[in-house]
């Protein structure tokens, strides 16, 4: 119910996806959904956090691959996003749609794209840390800075691929991107 709720929040965004449409995919009525969740705006903040946990999730999975260096692992990261995101499969943008449409207005979807934001951003100052360590960036780097620049980096890029970048605008940002690690 959630993940249906979710990939029609995610193609029609909020303001675009109907009680009629969440009924249809859902198999609920609309009754139920009000019973069920509390509301189009409850349901919508309940599949947000679930994709926020999947977002979180993704890069912590992608940065912490032992079978890599930690730059390997970013640059890896951010030229498997340049492909997901000019595949032409449908990618699921809702956290980015979400804090597009919403955030300035709706402080429950602020807060879940902060989340993100942090959660996102932990992992990789972790990863840019573990390439301090190791030697492969310059130890007085800001690693902080820096994955904040990467979580920023990747949230435009998904916003110009949506838009219908190329895999290769979209590559010659990841791979430019690598370029501020010192």
């Amino acid at each position: 119910m959630i993940d249906s709720a979710g990939g029609a929040f995610a193609t029609h965004g909020y303001a675009g996806t109907t009680l009629d449409e969440l009924a249809r995919v859902t198999g609920l009525g609309k009754q139920s959904i009000y019973n069920s969740f509390g509301g189009k705006h409850e349901l919508f903040l309940r599949v947000l956090s679930s994709r926020t946990a999947e977002a979180i999730g993704a890069i912590d999975q992608a940065l912490n691959n032992p079978d890599s260096t930690p730059l390997e692992r970013i640059r890896a990261q951010m030229l498997k996003l340049a492909v997901a995101l000019s595949s032409g499969e449908p990618h699921d943008l809702l956290v980015t749609k979400a804090t597009l449409e919403l955030a300035d207005r709706d402080s429950g979807v602020a807060d879940l794209a902060m989340e993100v934001f942090k959660g996102q951003q932990k992992i990789y100052r972790q990863c840019l840390i573990d390439a301090q360590k190791s030697g492969e960036i310059d130890p007085d780097a800001d690693a902080t800075a820096l994955a904040a620049y990467f979580v920023a980096v990747s949230r435009g890029m998904e916003i110009i691929g949506k838009a219908g970048a190329s895999r290769a605008k979209l590559t010659s940002i990841a791979l430019t991107s690598l370029q501020a690690i010192p």
